[in-house]
Formats: structure tokens, C-alpha cells, sequence
């Protein structure tokens, strides 16, 4: 229901916007025959004045179209020769007799509608009726009310084709992870009989196997992390309290031992204050988004070498910042804007969503910042938690 709710939403401005509009209109209609009706009978009085032989029909006709012409909401100005007011009606205010407010007034009808000039008697000055106003003003509204829904629909849209893609995502995340399941235990056993093999034959243990063995460990130990991760996709995510600087170590622990240290050799180090640096989150989400903009450092350096510096600090205002900074060949100004694009790599073989889903998971997870902080060399990212 609350993914259909946007779509009723403009459904309901559009049946509202076409009401208004219909309702609009049959309201011009009925104000137009009232006013084809009133010059009729403007119309027939005068004819009637004119056979009419009687003394005092010629005023009364006269007055009758004073009549007629103040029900029409037409505001007029009559001025005589030397443009004096003589007569008004239909102003926005009162005075009687006619005087300067009247004829100040003359300058804002003549801009709307040029003056009637009768040699002789004077100069009629008008502006429009309220129909004409609101012919003026209400299809702009109509126009641009439509527009507004349009771009909400086109919005709503968009978001429905991003939360359903979102959807699939985390529905083959968590269906990835499922299966990861069975392989993942299926190995840890092998690796238990390694390590009794290994403890069986004490200190004559081949050292390369006792190495290996601890390094299948490890790796195994990630592959559930990550399954894990997996896991986590699409749900509600936590808010425990984490200790960041634990994550520093950890990840460039895990790196530091995978990154080549002789020909192109990479050099990563952990910098942070003494003792635990605690933020309310979710442990597994930003294990995840450090992991990812280290390995896109750790990338960034292959067959180069460099060094990459993982830090994180309290601010003066509370708030946590990591930071992952390397001297690598940075990224182009002109891609800056699109690195956090899903779909949008830089590599060769890249899928496009490390970096959009690290900025996903701080700021829509935990309300943080995710940027690319300007630097002279390298690349430098900052992530921001409160």
C-alpha cells in the first residue's frame, strides 16, 4: 500500500485538476450567456427608446444602460473633454462625487484596455470584467497545477522503477547469500580437518600448510561476513553502538595482508585516537562501505604501488569521520559528479555499485555524508557520522 500511495496521490490531483477544470468552464459558460443576455437587453431598451416618442424615454433608456453597465462588473471612467471625471462605476473603491482618486485611477484602466474617445463629449476609460480576469489567471494556474502533477507523476515513476530494481537487488543479495550457505559450511569442515591434521603432526607441520590453513580461516571468516552483509540488504538497519577505530584496524589488518609488499608494493596504515570510537549504526553496513572505499584505493594502486592512510577522529561537533586516502592517480574532474552513479565504473571490468551502495548505506542508513574531498594527488574520501 504505501508504494501505491504516491501513484492514488496524482491519480487523485488529476481527477481533482480535470474537475476544476470542467467545473471552470461551465462556470465561463453560464457567466457568458448571463452577459450575451444583459447587452440583449441593453440592446432592445435602446431600440425601444429610439420609436419611443414619449417624453423621457431617451432618459430612461440612458439610464437603464447605467444599469446594465454596472451589473456587467466593467469598471468604467467617463471623462469630459478636458479629462475631468464626470461618471464611475464599478471601481475598486468609492468616492462621489468623481475626484483625484478617480481619476489616478484612469492611468491603471488605460494600460489594461485602450480609451473610447467621443468627440464632443468625452473619453470612456474600462477595464475587464471579472470574467476576463479570471480567463486571465485561472488557465495559467490550471497549466501550471498540471505540470506540477505531471512532474510528480514522472517522479513517482521513477521512484517505483528504482524501488522495484532495488527490490530485485536485495532480493538476489539475500538469495545470494542463502546460497553461499552450504558451500561456506562445507568448506569450514574441510578447513577443521586441516587444522587437526595440522595439530596431529605438532611441530613437524609443514610451516607453509600451518600458514595456509590460517589464511583459509580468515578468508573464510570474510566470506561469511559478507554473506552476512548480504543478508542485511533491504532490511531495517540497526543501531547498535559501533567502535570504528576496531574497524580501522580490522580492515587494514585484512588488507595489509593481501596487498603486494615487493614489486609495486602498497603500504596501508591505521591512524586513529586511543581507546574506542563509538557511533550508533550498524557494524556489519559500515564494515562494508570502509571495506569498499579501500578496495577501490587498493585498485587505484595496482601496478603502480602507493600508500593508503585509513583514519578516523571525533570532530568538534561530535560527529565521527572516517577517511581513506590514497597517492594514486585520482579520479578526473570531469567523472567527480558520476562516481557515485550506479552502474557508473571507472574500471575496465567494474560493476558500478560499490560507491553507490557505500553512499546509500550512510546517508539513507545512518544519516551521514559520503564525499570525494578535494586533494592535491590520490583520491581522498570522507565519510561523516554523527
Amino acid at each position: 500500500m504505501r508504494r501505491r500511495a504516491p501513484v492514488v496521490l496524482v491519480a487523485l490531483g488529476i481527477a481533482l485538476l480535470l474537475g476544476w477544470y470542467v467545473a471552470y468552464t461551465q462556470r465561463v459558460v453560464r457567466d457568458l450567456r448571463v452577459e450575451a443576455g444583459r447587452q440583449s437587453r441593453t440592446l432592445a431598451r435602446v431600440f425601444r427608446a429610439f420609436v419611443d416618442t414619449s417624453q423621457g424615454a431617451a432618459a430612461a433608456a440612458l439610464q437603464d444602460v447605467v444599469i446594465q453597465a454596472r451589473a456587467s462588473g466593467v469598471p468604467m471612467i467617463a471623462t469630459d473633454p478636458a479629462g475631468n471625471p464626470t461618471a464611475a462605476v464599478n471601481l475598486p473603491f468609492e468616492e462621489d462625487p468623481p475626484g483625484a482618486r478617480t481619476r489616478a485611477h484612469i492611468a491603471v484602466l488605460d494600460r489594461r484596455n485602450p480609451p473610447i474617445v467621443e468627440p464632443g463629449f468625452g473619453t470612456v476609460h474600462y477595464g475587464d470584467s471579472p470574467l476576463v480576469q479570471g480567463l486571465a489567471v485561472v488557465p495559467l494556474l490550471q497549466a501550471v497545477a498540471l505540470l506540477a502533477l505531471l512532474g510528480a507523476g514522472v517522479y513517482v515513476l521513477l521512484l517505483r522503477g528504482r524501488a522495484e530494481r532495488e527490490h530485485v537487488w536485495a532480493g538476489m543479495a539475500r538469495e545470494s547469500a542463502h546460497q553461499l550457505g552450504t558451500p561456506l559450511t562445507s568448506l569450514s569442515g574441510w578447513i577443521a580437518l586441516l587444522e587437526d591434521e595440522v595439530s596431529a603432526q605438532g611441530h613437524r607441520a609443514n610451516p607453509l600448510l600451518r600458514s595456509a590453513v590460517g589464511n583459509m580461516q580468515s578468508d573464510l571468516e570474510r566470506l561469511e561476513r559478507v554473506a552476512h552483509r548480504f543478508e542485511r540488504i533491504g532490511r531495517p538497519p540497526r543501531r547498535d553502538p559501533v567502535d570504528v577505530a576496531a574497524l580501522v584496524d580490522r580492515i587494514v589488518g585484512y588488507f595489509r595482508a593481501r596487498v603486494p609488499t615487493r614489486a609495486h608494493a602498497v603500504t596501508i596504515s591505521a591512524r586513529h585516537p586511543e581507546g574506542p570510537l563509538e557511533v550508533q549504526g550498524d557494524a556489519v553496513l559500515l564494515e562494508w562501505v570502509l571495506e569498499a572505499l579501500t578496495k577501490n584505493a587498493v585498485d587505484a594502486l595496482a601496478g603502480r604501488g602507493g600508500r593508503i592512510d585509513v583514519s578516523a577522529e571525533r570532530l568538534g561537533d561530535g560527529s565521527v569521520r572516517l577517511r581513506v586516502i590514497d597517492d594514486g592517480p585520482g579520479i578526473p574532474r570531469e567523472l567527480r559528479r558520476r562516481i557515485f552513479d550506479a552502474g557508473f565504473s571507472t574500471k575496465e571490468r567494474g560493476w558500478g555499485i560499490g560507491l553507490s551502495l557505500a553512499r546509500r548505506i550512510v546517508e539513507e542508513n545512518h544519516g551521514g555524508r559520503l564525499t570525494l574531498a578535494p586533494s592535491d594527488r590520490g583520491a581522498a574520501f570522507e565519510v561523516i557520522l554523527s
